[in-house]
C-alpha cells in the first residue's frame, strides 16, 4: 500500500489522467446500460399495445416513416433503427420505412403516397418541412390533412419537439418517449404558415419564417464550434462588428383580424332514428328549393408598414401553445415581430404577439401579409431551411394538422 501510494505521489500527472480516463469509461458505460434498460422498458411497452385483440372488421393500422439517414451529421439512420424501429414494429403497427437520398425528395415521395393511416417524420426541421409542404400540396389535400403525423427528432434543430414533449437533454430517452406518444395517440391540433413567392409553389411552415441579421449570424454559429458555451454570443458579436448597423428594410402589407373556426371534435354525432330519415327525405324531396343570397363582398383593406429592423419574424403560436387561449380569443393570430436597434414593445391585452417598431401600429392579430425586401440581398429561414430571399405572400393556416404529442405537454396546455 506504501508502494502504492509512492509511485501515485512520484506520479501523479500519469495518476491523475488515468483516475480522469477510469471514470469518463465507467460513466460511458454506465449511461450505456442505462440505454439498454430504457429501450427494454419500452420495448415491452409497445409489445403490450401489439398483443391487443383487434375486431374482425378492423384492419392493422398502416405507419409511413419518412427517415432522413443525413440528419444529425449522418446518426440519424443508426439512432432511428436503434431506439425507434423496434417499439414500432413491437407494437403492432404495418411499419412501411422510406428512406430519402437527396434534399426535397420527401415532398415529391408525399404525392405516391396512397393509403396510409398515420405519417411519421423521423428527422429534424428540414424533414419535417419537406413533408408539410409535400402533403399540403397534394390535390387531394382536404383528405390527405386529416392524417396525424408524428414527429421523431432525431435532427440537430428539433424546434418543434418542445411544443409536443416534455423537454429532455438525453437524445435516446428523447426519441423513445417521442416514439411512445406516438403509440398513445394524443393528438394536438397545430397552425401552419402559408408562404408563396412569385414564382415557385407554396412552402409551408410549422413555426415561422425569419429574415434579417439574428438569422444570418445563427446560420453561421458551426464555425464558432471551438468557443464551445460562449460560441452563440461570440457568432453574433462578431457578425456585429463586421456590419454595423445591420438595418433590413421591407414594406409590409397585410389585412385585419379574422375569427378563428371552431375546432372539429374528433367524436362523430349519433345517427339518427330510421322514421326521423324518412321525413328528412321527404321533406326534402316535396319542399321547393330556395335561391342562394347574394351577399355582397366588400373590399379587402390593405394596411401598409414602410418596417426597417435588424429581424423580421413571422412565426405561428406553436410553441407557445395554449389551449385554453383559443376558444375565449378565437382569432387567425400571425404574429409579426420586428427587432430594431431601439425597440420598443407595443402589448396589448387580449393580443397574442406584437410589432417591436418604434410609433408603428400592433399587427399581432392579423390575416395574409405580403413582405416584400427592399433590396437587401440574404435568404429566409423557413423552419430553420434556408430559401434565397425574395418578395413573399404570408397566410395563416389554423388548425390545419393533427400532430401526435406527449399526453402530459397536452394536460398542462389545457390548464
Amino acid at each position: 500500500m506504501a508502494r502504492l501510494l509512492r509511485t501515485v505521489r512520484n506520479h501523479w500527472k500519469k495518476s491523475t489522467f488515468g483516475v480522469c480516463a477510469l471514470s469518463c469509461g465507467a460513466k460511458w458505460v454506465y449511461n450505456r446500460h442505462c440505454d439498454s434498460l430504457l429501450r427494454r422498458a419500452a420495448c415491452q411497452e409497445a409489445k403490450e399495445y401489439g398483443d391487443q385483440l383487434l375486431p374482425v372488421s378492423a384492419k392493422v393500422k398502416k405507419a409511413t416513416v419518412f427517415l432522413n439517414p443525413a440528419a444529425c451529421n449522418g446518426k440519424a439512420r443508426n439512432l432511428f433503427e436503434k431506439n425507434a424501429a423496434p417499439i414500432l414494429h413491437l407494437s403492432g403497427f404495418d411499419v412501411n420505412v422510406v428512406k430519402t437520398d437527396y434534399e426535397g425528395q420527401a415532398k415529391k415521395l408525399l404525392e405516391l403516397v396512397e393509403d396510409t393511416d398515420l405519417i411519421i417524420v423521423a428527422g429534424g426541421d428540414g424533414t419535417l418541412q419537406e413533408v408539410v409542404t409535400g402533403l399540403l400540396r397534394r390535390a387531394d389535400v382536404n383528405n390527405f390533412s386529416k392524417i396525424p403525423i408524428g414527429f421523431i427528432p432525431l435532427g440537430n434543430m428539433n424546434s418543434l419537439s418542445q411544443t409536443l414533449y416534455p423537454a429532455i437533454d438525453e437524445k435516446t430517452r428523447h426519441i423513445v418517449h417521442a416514439t411512445l406518444a406516438i403509440l398513445k395517440g394524443e393528438t394536438v391540433t397545430l397552425d401552419v404558415l402559408e408562404i408563396k413567392g412569385d414564382k415557385e409553389q407554396p412552402v409551408f411552415a410549422v413555426t415561422g419564417l425569419r429574415w434579417g441579421a439574428y438569422r444570418d449570424a445563427s446560420s453561421k454559429l458551426s464555425k464558432f464550434w471551438y468557443l464551445g458555451p460562449l460560441k452563440d454570443k461570440a457568432c453574433h458579436l462578431f457578425s456585429m462588428y463586421k456590419e454595423w448597423p445591420q438595418v433590413y428594410r421591407a414594406s409590409l402589407a397585410y389585412l385585419g383580424p379574422t375569427e378563428r373556426p371552431p375546432e372539429e371534435s374528433d367524436e362523430k354525432p349519433p345517427r339518427p332514428g330510421l322514421w326521423r330519415r324518412i321525413l328528412r327525405r321527404l321533406e326534402l324531396y316535396f319542399s321547393s328549393p330556395k335561391e342562394a343570397e347574394q351577399v355582397p363582398m366588400e373590399p379587402e383593406h390593405w394596411d401598409e408598414v414602410e418596417a426597417s429592423a435588424v429581424e423580421v419574424t413571422i412565426s405561428t403560436l406553436n410553441k407557445q401553445m395554449d389551449l385554453t387561449v383559443r376558444p375565449r380569443g378565437s382569432w387567425a393570430a400571425l404574429p409579426l415581430t420586428c427587432f430594431g436597434l431601439h425597440d420598443t414593445v407595443f402589448r396589448r391585452e387580449g393580443f397574442i404577439g406584437s410589432i417591436k417598431l418604434p410609433k408603428s401600429p400592433s399587427m399581432s392579430q392579423s390575416r395574409p401579409f405580403h413582405l416584400q425586401e427592399c433590396g437587401t440581398e440574404g435568404f429566409f429561414s423557413i423552419d430553420n431551411e434556408d430559401y434565397e430571399a425574395m418578395s413573399v405572400d404570408v397566410k395563416l393556416l389554423p388548425r390545419k394538422l393533427r400532430f401526435f404529442c406527449d399526453s402530459i405537454k397536452k394536460q398542462q396546455m389545457q390548464r
